[in-house]
């Protein structure tokens, strides 16, 4: 049996949506539209994580490039997505590029939020942080590298209490989950 590198598929995905994010980025910048693109990533986003028939047309092969072309281009138009925004749906539909779209917006979210110069936290917490809690994180993390931090928060009741916190490559994991896997780990290295 062959072997398959499934991490190679991924990272040609990433080179493939980080060069889309890279052109579509430009076009935007130089009309100045960044505003408006900022915009569009967020209804796309919303679209989908409630769309199941967005998600399947931009993941099934069984779609034919003009019939995917034409659903991208009233898809856009419904939306009331910019031009460039429409263009880009409509190219990578006619190319088959439409299964990086979840990366080619992640990929905008950060070239726009490094433009902007901000960065952007994962925070992982068993309860939801409330808007104080997020404000004082937020400020500590901004006072650690020195530009605008923005939060991406999520819940995960499984971490029982405490944080979770990604900000670039660095991790830091106060979870009370952490705490027991570590005591559970010395134990049994004692024992």
């Amino acid at each position: 049996m062959e072997r398959v590198d499934v991490s190679e598929a991924a990272s040609i995905s990433t080179g493939i949506a980080a060069r889309y994010a890279t052109a579509v980025f430009e076009l935007a910048k130089g009309e100045d539209a960044l505003k408006t693109l900022q915009a569009d990533l967020g209804i796309l986003e919303a679209a989908l994580a409630e769309s199941a028939d967005l998600r399947d047309v931009i993941t099934s092969p069984l779609y034919g490039r003009d019939a995917t072309e034409a659903a991208m281009g009233k898809l856009a138009a419904a939306m009331k997505l910019s031009q460039i925004t429409g263009n880009t749906l409509r190219l990578m539909a006619q190319k088959r590029r439409l299964f990086i779209l979840p990366a080619l917006l992640r990929a905008l979210r950060e070239k726009i939020a490094i433009h902007n110069g901000e960065v952007t936290a994962d925070v992982v917490s068993a309860k939801a942080l409330t808007k104080t809690q997020a404000d004082k994180l937020a400020k500590v993390l901004a006072a650690s590298v020195g530009r605008e931090v923005k939060l991406n928060a999520t819940v995960d009741e499984s971490l029982i209490g405490g944080l979770v916190v990604k900000l670039g490559s660095t991790m830091i994991d106060t979870s009370v989950k952490a705490k027991l896997n570590a005591l559970q780990n010395t134990m049994k290295e004692v024992g």
